[in-house]
């Protein structure tokens, strides 16, 4: 009889290899159809209108001459926001459908919209544009902890608004038939994605039908339908006919969500001998116009005497959302900047002033094993030196390292797994897969589970038809279906080892799954093939639905949260024209029974990468007179290419000390340490911080003129 627990390392056959992702073919070759790619009969394209002001008042909006255009199909205009205030440049005022993309492109510029100008606020680094309330917080008694301090540093620290930048862009395909509404969302959030859209276009929400089998990223900002999505919705329903709206590049930028700023001063006391004895830290930042709040902060190493302020600045821009690991690269940055300036001015290794304050983090016996190995990675021992034992010549160098910590527990989820008469088995998921291997992940519990090889096994996600399951976000997807889909196919598996006992005279609980045969445990003689065993179901089928109950799979080993991660950047920074080069990052990470090495590893692949762009590139630029996103394309707002990114090294931490908490989720951790520890190269390289993101040749002259 077959039990939910993983199986131990020597009774796995699938778990914990590297296999290739099974829809890697069809996205190579440009089979797999996203959003933009679906053109169903009848389509028509929206455009939307846009306040060109960053705050202002709507006074009225003509759609007339939009209307009276040749091959206009639709229109809408939001009519709650006449009279009311818009507040940041693109905020969506109207949209037009029409034959084609180019009719409704010229149909927007026909719409006429009048505005009282307001004056509007864009900067948002500056604590005299704070608002609100400070959220304040001391743990133990700072001024004693400064009294016992050797050595005070104080230090400003900032890093700036970026966007999500998804390669594909916010927006869906929408149809009414028949009252009935069908979506094909870019959307991170199958399931859930139409929840609460009946309130705003008046169809059950019983009756709506979502589909995502690919989607291009969304890195936290594609949960929900959003504006674009209820207008989408209601111009389906208006013409009759289906609607693509996606937004073009300038607006995706600009208004389909951002990860927050953040600027500290911090003010920090240590001992001669490395020991942090207090911590004061005052934040300001922005994600727009919503709340503001930094959390974990100061990061991983929490001293006994610490002191927090944190204040938001409203500013005319598009929203924040959720970016990933949300707060915590900002705070890593300003948390990991301060470290190792303390370090320095102590005249004290940085590896050491870590290894010194370990009691300070809440895994400190994972962080030494993980720091020791990151060091013999990125040969520590060889290139390290002081800030004041600087390299000759123009091109110095430098090596900079940063911590980093997140929770990722499987969402809840639900999976239906089916074995049928033939042998066949289908696994049913409503799951979404952002590019991480989702497909892939259910197919190998399944088949792990079942004893199956990998291409056994029918995975059907992406639709909401299928049993729910969570959002992706907070690195929740692998752990949540993992457990679902182990859960659905062990009942399975059990309902036909009943059926398999009967035949071959041995108690059902004595039986087990292997290599496509049903056999008496620890008698591979005694056996049957799975397709036999199936054939005695007849003209029927099992069919069984499982779920991920957080507790219960906690408390059962199956998932956990709380794992860390170390990680090493080695720069080289030409002092001439200021350009900072990566040469290698170390990536040490844990995350308990790993499912899928191979796609594990590209995800911290992927995170470094990301947080590599956001150090040495990234950042979203206004104009402060106009409240215009300056940047707002593809060619200004630069993200990494392959010759940026230097020799990314990846470790994962594996062993039965690790892979008895079960699965915990691995999206968020990588992308938090990488521009901390590039920061704080760029300082070991050079002898002075460069205080502000991102590390642009202009910010480093600065820095040494």
């Amino acid at each position: 009889m077959a039990t939910a627990a993983w199986p131990g390392k020597k009774d796995r056959s699938l778990i914990g290899k590297s296999i290739t992702r099974q829809d890697g073919p069809v996205k190579a070759t440009g089979r797999a159809k996203y959003s933009y790619d679906l053109n169903p009969p009848g389509l028509l394209w929206a455009k939307p209108a846009t306040s060109p002001h960053a705050h202002a008042k709507l006074v009225s909006i003509d759609t007339k001459k939009a209307e009276a255009l040749p091959g206009v199909k639709g229109v809408w205009k939001d009519t709650d926001l006449i009279g009311e205030e818009v507040r940041y440049i693109g905020q969506i005022i109207a949209c037009v459908a029409a034959e084609s993309e180019e009719i409704a492109t010229e149909a927007v510029a026909l719409v006429e919209a009048k505005y009282e100008v307001l004056e509007h606020q864009v900067i948002d680094n500056d604590p005299k544009f704070a608002t609100g309330r400070a959220s304040e917080q001391e743990v133990g008694k700072v001024a004693d902890g400064f009294a016992e301090a050797d050595v005070t540093i104080e230090g400003d620290y900032g890093v700036p608004v970026i966007t999500h930048c998804c390669m594909e862009p916010h927006g869906q395909v929408t149809e009414v038939r028949g009252g009935e509404l069908y979506a094909w969302p870019s959307t991170q959030n199958v399931s859930r994605w139409a929840d609460r859209l009946n309130d705003s276009v008046g169809i059950d929400r019983a009756k709506m039908h979502v589909d995502c089998q690919y989607m291009g990223g969304g890195f936290g900002s594609k949960f929900t339908y959003d504006k674009w999505g209820v207008i989408g919705t209601l111009l389906a329903k208006q013409t009759g006919r289906p609607v693509k709206l996606l937004l073009d590049r300038d607006l995706e930028l600009a208004i389909a969500g951002n990860r927050p700023s953040g600027y500290t001063h911090i003010k920090l006391g240590v001992k001669n001998d490395g020991a942090i004895t207090a911590f004061e830290g005052s934040v300001v930042g922005t994600g727009g116009g919503g709340g503001y709040r930094l959390r974990a902060f100061p990061y991983v190493f929490e001293p006994k005497n610490r002191k927090t302020t944190m204040k938001g600045i409203r500013t005319n821009r598009g929203g924040q959302r959720a970016w990933r690991a949300p707060s915590h690269p900002q705070t890593c940055l300003l948390t990991f900047s301060a470290l190792e300036d303390a370090a320095a001015k102590i005249g004290m290794d940085a590896a050491a002033f870590y290894k010194k304050n370990l009691n300070l983090t809440a895994r400190p016996d994972v962080y030494a094993e993980e720091l020791d190995i990151a060091m013999k990675m990125i040969g520590y021992a060889e290139k390290a030196h002081l800030r004041t034992k600087l390299d000759a010549g123009p091109v110095k160098r430098g090596l900079g390292i940063a911590m980093h910590t997140w929770g990722g527990l499987g969402h809840g989820s639900e999976c239906r797994v089916t074995i049928n008469p033939d042998g066949s088995v289908k696994a049913e998921i409503g799951t979404q897969d952002l590019g991480t291997g989702a497909r892939t992940v259910v197919s190998i519990i399944a088949a792990e589970t079942l004893g199956l090889p990998l291409e056994a096994i029918d995975t059907r996600i992406g639709n909401n038809a299928y049993p729910a399951s969570g959002g992706s976000g907070g690195s929740t997807t692998t752990g949540g279906i993992s457990v679902s889909t182990r859960m659905a196919a062990t009942d399975a598996l059990n309902d036909l080892l009943g059926h398999a006992a009967t035949k071959l005279g041995v108690a059902a609980d004595k039986l087990e799954a292997k290599g496509g045969r049903i056999r008496e445990m620890g008698n591979a003689a005694k056996s049957m093939s799975w397709a036999d065993a199936c054939k005695m179901l007849r003209t029927g089928s099992i069919s069984k639905t499982g779920q991920n109950n957080r507790t219960e799979a906690q408390k059962a080993g199956l998932i956990d949260a709380g794992v860390g991660g170390v990680q090493i950047a080695d720069v080289s920074v030409d002092t001439e024209t200021g350009v900072v080069t990566l040469n290698e990052m170390a990536a040490v990470q844990d995350c308990g029974l790993i499912v899928n090495m191979k796609t594990c590893e590209s995800q911290v692949f992927g995170g470094v990468i990301m947080g590599i762009t956001s150090a040495l590139f990234e950042e979203a630029l206004y104009d402060p007179t106009t409240g215009r996103m300056l940047n707002a394309d593809m060619e200004f707002y630069r993200i990494a290419g392959i010759k940026d990114v230097g020799t990314i090294k990846v470790h994962m931490m594996t062993g039965e000390e690790y892979e008895k908490r079960g699965i915990i989720g691995i999206g968020e951790p990588p992308v938090i340490a990488p521009a901390a520890a590039i920061s704080n190269a760029v300082a070991n390289a050079i002898g002075v911080r460069v205080p502000y993101l991102p590390l642009t040749p202009e910010r480093v002259l600065n820095v040494l003129a």
